[in-house]
């Protein structure tokens, strides 16, 4: 005997929840990648200052 199949049910517009979900991770990942593009000049003047200071060979010389 052979299994009817029915059509599937459709949508009413709007988005699935998962879509939505990988929607909003897109969106996240993006301004982060973008903050992390806008603060990297800065990040590796700081990275540079703190090896130039001892790094974390420097213990509690510096307050």
């Amino acid at each position: 005997m052979k299994r009817v199949r029915r059509p599937v049910a459709r949508r009413r517009g709007g988005m699935s929840g998962q879509r939505v979900l990988k929607t909003e991770a897109v969106l996240v990942g993006g301004v982060a990648l973008v903050l992390l593009c806008w603060e990297w000049p800065s990040l590796r003047r700081e990275m540079r200052i703190w090896r130039m200071a001892g790094g974390f060979r420097a213990g509690r010389r510096y307050p």
